[in-house]
């Protein structure tokens, strides 16, 4: 992500401030669209972007597009979102290439995981540091925003780190899951190694067993560190928590759960 500008004056909600008549004031600022985009053209060759093909770009407090006029000039496409709808509705009365979402970076990057190759954002953030609601919680939003974030560009992450050698690729486990979805970035060096399955996926014909066999893996590491037996009270316990946090029905724990059964004649 590359970005800039200053911590405003606190003049209320940016979607308060920036009204219709605001919305157009600022636009039509020949000192304004000069020094937008010359931040823009900043912040796009801080990213560091390839040369031989076009990217796919995250505009943060996008506003009237100003800085999506730059990204379109370089070849590249963008999706701008701004929690001001004056904001966008110049923009779309503009013309801009790029797609526009109305939304509120505080409350998170609304977008898949490595959706982007990259992020700008031009005098926006700061306006995290303002807390204009009381429900407002200026550090959790900006965790919010740059966790999201970060997640959003992981693909970035990922296309550096096999740029400079490595084999690999991202694993996602338990990916229709709220609560329960992790992301882990698994590089080999040297020799190319398979990249596992991520847990809780569905798996077409004949991947159940390189699954089952990537799990027992990870049980027989599990118990070389002293962890739960497979198949134990403590193992099955485990295994019914992590059900319940995927939001799954599980019987209840009674004091036979784990309990072999006589074998009967």
């Amino acid at each position: 992500m590359a970005g800039s500008g200053r911590r405003p004056e606190h003049r209320g909600p940016p979607e308060l401030f920036y009204d219709e008549a605001e919305a157009r004031k600022y636009t039509q600022n020949s000192r304004v669209v000069e020094i937008q985009s010359q931040m823009s053209e900043r912040a796009v060759e801080l990213l560091g972007l390839p040369q031989d093909r076009p990217c796919l770009l995250l505009d943060v407090g996008c506003g009237s597009g100003l800085s999506g006029d730059y990204i379109s000039e370089e070849g590249h496409y963008w999706i701008g979102m701004d929690i001001s709808p004056a904001m966008l509705d110049v923009a779309v009365e503009r013309e801009v290439e790029g797609d526009l979402l109305l939304a509120d970076m505080g409350d998170g990057i609304p977008f898949r995981p490595g959706m982007f190759d990259g992020c700008i954002s031009i005098s926006a953030v700061q306006w995290l540091c303002n807390a204009d609601k009381k429900s407002h919680s200026p550090p959790k939003r900006l965790y919010r925003f740059f966790s999201t974030l970060y997640t959003a560009l992981l693909e970035l992450i990922t296309a550096q780190a096999m740029r400079a050698g490595f084999t690999g690729g991202m694993v996602v486990d338990y990916p229709n899951s709220t609560k329960a979805k992790k992301f882990f970035l698994c590089l080999f060096v040297g020799v190319s190694g398979t990249l596992p399955k991520g847990l809780g996926t569905e798996c077409a014909d004949g991947e159940e067993m390189h699954q089952a066999k990537f799990t027992n893996e990870r049980t027989r590491f599990r118990n070389a560190r002293g962890k739960s037996v497979k198949k134990s009270r403590d193992w099955i316990l485990e295994k019914k928590e992590r059900r319940r946090r995927q939001g799954k029905e599980v019987r209840a724990d009674t004091k036979y759960t784990g309990r072999k059964r006589r074998p009967r004649f």
